[in-house]
């Protein structure tokens, strides 16, 4: 159940600091699904998006950008065109349609996962419509997702996914990395033609996706080097002992998570750490993590494993935001077959086969809106002013300078510090107001750190460095403070 009066006050804080603005565009009363960052949330999304490049290219996968717009014979072949539906709902008064799921989730706190459509119905009768509290029609339709459009005439669509898109160049890719294993990823924009997307970033009918393949030998799922280093690490499964209903949660470790079989190959354990890994260095709370277990009513008839990624919002509760699959050879057999071309590899006995593929899959949205749901905090104390108690490294703004007046040559000294510090950090300079609202207003962005240009400053050729969180000061040398702040030396006098 979503906690309305928390989300009201989140959405007002978004709009107002400049986090997130929509639905887009304002103006003309906005349109459900579609939002724009403002200068403070597309910093926190470059952070989001630079913590998944190093994360990648720290494990050698390598970046790709592919177009957002295909012919339909791609989605043809993909299974989109024609099966990538939602299971809707009809009110029987007003006549406005909803996604089942979504309301079964959203006023019933029910999970869905696995529900056939029957026991679904029975419980939509428990349900009246958000729109006009009418009665739902006893009856689920499916609803398109795709988004349609035409090029030189011809059928296309804007893709919903970004994996696709990854497939179509195999042939090049296998060329380029010569053998396999490779892992490639993109950061881009999908779309989906959402019914009603009611769910803020969570939902959206244009968003960014950040997907990584992993293409690998089928023989080779168990003969993975990379696991040894990884297989002691305990992860939060939520998973279900012979496929059962019930999901418990349970700290384990890889290791064990194999000999139980509750994943079935190393390469797929060590995917599945890196997807965790990831939302860690994104400063999710490990508290707030957890990963579901597909059960087999559920999973994608062509995927042999299948896991989920949720974060325990303040929002909206359980979130899913990442999935990581075992595709098998789905992919490649179905775009071999209908673009009448050979993807395959060469082992080196020279036996020819198709290879699987692992993907990690998730958006850069749903981490932004879970950084600013469980770190944003109302202080009351402080004149009702609010905070953005963000990861440090995550922080939008990484450090403001402040001159503490606009005259004697403060903002002259400030500025200096502002011009050696803008080189290798996100700055914001401020020299308007009070400097007790400067503090605040940083504190609203998430700022780390505030430097304050004094009079002493002057004499001593120093600033205060401010931390948000504890608020204590202390005093650094002007060119001291680069270096400082760089190694995170700072941290040791808070």
């Amino acid at each position: 159940m979503k906690n309305e009066e928390f989300l009201k006050e989140l959405h007002a804080f978004m709009q107002s600091k400049g986090f997130i603005y929509g639905p887009f565009p304002e103006i003309y009363n906005g349109t459900a699904g579609f939002y724009a960052y403002g200068p403070l949330g597309k910093l926190l999304k470059n952070k989001i998006e630079n913590s998944v490049r190093s994360l990648f290219f720290s494990n050698g996968f390598r970046e790709l950008e592919c177009p957002t717009v295909l012919p339909d014979i791609v989605w043809e072949a993909s299974g989109h065109l024609h099966t990538y539906k939602d299971k809707i709902v009809e009110c029987e008064k007003c006549k406005a349609i909803f996604r089942a799921d979504k309301l079964i989730e959203e006023f019933l706190n029910k999970e869905t996962a696995g529900l056939k459509d029957d026991e679904m119905l029975k419980e939509i009768k428990k349900i009246k419509c958000p729109s006009c509290q009418g009665s739902f029609k006893e009856e689920i339709k499916g609803y398109s997702l795709m988004m349609k459009t035409k090029v030189a005439g011809k059928d296309f669509s804007l893709r919903p996914e970004t994996a696709t898109v990854t497939y179509l160049p195999f042939k090049r890719l296998n060329e380029y990395f010569r053998k396999l294993p490779f892992a490639v990823f993109q950061i881009g924009k999908a779309y989906r033609n959402e019914i009603s997307p009611r769910q803020h970033l969570l939902r959206c009918r244009e968003f960014t996706q950040a997907e990584a393949q992993l293409f690998i030998d089928p023989k080779e799922k168990n003969n993975w080097h990379q696991y040894e280093f990884i297989k002691k690490e305990r992860l939060p499964l939520y998973t279900s002992h012979h496929q059962e209903k019930e999901l418990k949660l349970e700290e384990i470790s890889l290791e064990d998570a194999i000999k139980h079989k509750h994943i079935k190959t190393k390469a797929y354990a060590w995917c599945l750490y890196l997807a965790y890994k990831q939302f860690l260095s994104f400063g999710i709370p490990k508290e707030r993590i957890r990963i579901r277990q597909h059960l087999n009513n559920e999973r994608a008839f062509y995927a042999d494993d299948a896991w989920d990624i949720e974060i325990r919002l303040n929002s909206f509760g359980w979130t899913e935001c990442c999935g990581v699959h075992d595709r098998t050879d789905y992919d490649l057999k179905k775009h071999s077959e209908f673009s009448k071309q050979k993807l395959e590899a060469t082992r080196e006995d020279g036996s020819k086969f198709i290879p699987h593929i692992l993907e990690i899959a998730f958006g850069t949205d749903r981490p932004c809106f879970a950084l600013m749901d469980l770190f944003y905090e109302k202080k009351e104390e402080k004149e009702g002013k609010s905070m953005f108690k963000v990861p440090y490294h995550m922080a939008p703004i990484d450090v403001a300078v402040f001159p503490l007046m606009k005259k004697d040559d403060l903002p002259e000294l400030a500025e200096k510090i502002k011009l050696i510090l803008e080189k290798d950090f996100v700055v914001d300079y401020d020299e308007s107001g009070s400097i007790g609202k400067r503090y605040l207003r940083a504190a609203e962005a998430g700022t780390p750190y505030c430097i304050t240009v004094d009079y002493d400053s002057l004499k001593q050729n120093d600033a205060t460095i401010r931390d948000r969180d504890s608020e204590k000061q202390i005093r650094v040398k002007v060119n001291e403070i680069k270096e400082v702040l760089q190694t995170g030396k700072v941290k040791e006098f808070f």
